[in-house]
């Protein structure tokens, strides 16, 4: 008995009454529900035209293709093909799976090696910055090493190829051992800072506001006037070294009231002029594009070597605490580190930023900080062992004329066009302004040994005292019309010495002090 639909054996057979036919019934319920008739015969038919019949649950009726071997077969065929077909969608689901599991391994490895790698950088970059840290705050404060920054590009021409194009000969450059001479000498500077006292000889305010004309002593020729810096010996306070427009540097011997020396052999006017260890050693520059050193022979000083690694005029010279070391700048718009005793230029650096050349340069008193002041009115610090500019200060108007650390390790003036600006190294920002001239420029400044007075050089010689809130302490208006070019402090700031725009250099002090 099969269903007149399926034409398979029916698990719930119904007959139709009025035909005979045998259905399954849940076929032909659907069948009526939807059309009303006989899937057959196509008569009208309701669902209680239908007759249920009887038959046994225990054995279930055979499908058709099992009741013969061909059929039986054809059914395990089936199977079987049903079986392979599964069989190769799952080989395929695994190679793709195991690809997929390879590929996630192998990026898993490069993340985890990329991440060691920044991990690494990261440890190295952290280093360096504390070792930037341990030197800068020595030097100049906490802040410095860790407060803002100037743009972080290495500034020093680097490379056979670099310097070629910027028209610089190869250089030794620092060397480690160069570097730890100045590490110790900066460490051991900033602690004898702390523990240092107030000098029991250093003049008071009242003092300086006694000084008098001690002596003008016409030191340079009167067809060239002009005295454009001063430096005093550090081994006999007596013996100072003035730099002139006449091209020569005289070394004056203020005791005997005498020139000790006379060093000539520059083509231009001496920019500047400093004192090596001793009174022995001198080195100037000059707007002839070099720098000599000088060096003590017989009665007279002869010139131990001409330095001719700037391509124009060279400004400005700086002494290393060491003593061992000094910079040079220039408005080639490059500075030079140089070797006191080989006399040789060990790393020459170039700043591509720069737009005009370097006016003035000195070195902070511990040694790894170098100021320079530019004719773009900038004043750039640098870290020497590293070559690098880590801050600029910015606020002057026209080039920048002098500059002055202060003792205290934490303070810089700089004059120019529009008066005297004070630093804090700490803060890198400008926190005092002073404007002793009001149409005339200020030509120089330079703090005493203590750091508590500031001389001023400009239409005339000024002293102003860092207690008393940078008040005016002395004025010296005994000057030339075109001005002062140059000042320097005596031992204890007992005196001051004055160079202006005529040959004489003039000495300020107490009259009791008078040698």
């Amino acid at each position: 008995m099969f269903c007149s639909i399926s034409g398979n054996v029916p698990e719930d057979p119904v007959i139709n009454k009025s035909t005979g036919q045998l259905y399954e019934r849940r076929l032909v319920e659907k069948y009526v529900q939807e059309n009303g008739k006989d899937p057959i015969s196509g008569q009208p038919l309701d669902l209680d035209d239908l007759v249920s019949i009887k038959t046994s649950k225990t054995v279930k009726p055979r499908p058709s293709p099992a009741t013969s071997i061909p059929g039986i077969l054809g059914l395990f065929h089936n199977e079987w093909d049903a079986l392979m077909l599964e069989t190769h969608q799952l080989r395929q689901a695994y190679n793709t799976t195991r690809q997929e599991l390879s590929h996630a391994l192998y990026q898993h490895d490069a993340a985890i090696r990329v991440i060691a790698r920044l991990k690494r950088e990261r440890d190295e970059a952290r280093a360096a910055a504390e070792t930037a840290q341990k030197a800068l705050p020595a030097a100049a404060g906490p802040e410095l090493a860790n407060g803002k920054r100037a743009p972080e590009e290495d500034l020093a021409v680097e490379g056979p190829a670099k310097r070629a194009k910027a028209g610089l000969q190869a250089k030794a450059g620092i060397t480690d051992e160069i570097i730890k001479a100045m590490t110790d000498c900066n460490q051991q500077l900033s602690k004898g800072r702390k523990k240092r006292a107030v000098a029991p000889g250093l003049a008071a305010a009242e003092d300086i506001e006694a000084f008098t004309l001690l002596g003008s002593h016409p030191l340079h020729k009167t067809t060239q006037p002009g005295i454009s810096a001063i430096d005093v010996s550090p081994t006999d306070d007596n013996v100072l070294a003035s730099a002139g427009n006449d091209a020569t540097v005289q070394l004056f011997d203020r005791a005997a009231s005498r020139i000790v020396g006379s060093l000539t052999g520059h083509a231009k006017r001496v920019t500047d002029v400093k004192f090596g260890a001793s009174q022995e050693v001198v080195v100037s520059t000059s707007a002839d594009k070099t720098a000599r050193i000088w060096r003590a022979e017989g009665d007279g000083y002869k010139a131990a070597a001409v330095l001719s690694d700037h391509s124009a005029e060279v400004t400005a010279v700086t002494l290393h605490p060491t003593k061992d070391y000094f910079v040079t700048a220039s408005l080639d718009k490059t500075w030079c580190f140089y070797d006191m005793q080989s006399a040789l230029c060990l790393t020459q650096i170039a700043d591509e930023s720069v737009e005009g050349g370097y006016t003035c340069a000195s070195f902070h008193p511990d040694g790894l900080i170098l100021g320079t002041g530019t004719e773009e009115s900038l004043v750039r610090i640098w870290e020497v062992r590293q070559q690098k500019n880590v801050a600029k200060f910015e606020g002057h108007k026209g080039p920048v004329t002098s500059i002055s650390f202060s003792e205290n390790g934490y303070f810089l003036a700089t004059s120019a066009q529009d008066g005297v600006k004070l630093w804090d190294l700490r803060k890198l920002k400008n926190f005092k302004t002073l404007a002793p001239y009001e149409s005339d420029p200020a030509t120089c400044v330079s703090f005493d040994a203590s750091g508590l007075y500031l001389a001023v050089g400009g239409a005339d010689a000024r002293v102003y005292g860092v207690k008393q809130d940078w008040a005016t302490i002395k004025t010296f208006a005994d000057l030339p019309k075109k001005g002062v070019h140059a000042v320097r402090w005596g031992t204890d700031a007992r005196s001051l010495y004055v160079g202006a725009a005529d040959h004489n250099l003039r000495i300020y002090g107490l009259p009791a002090d008078t040698a």
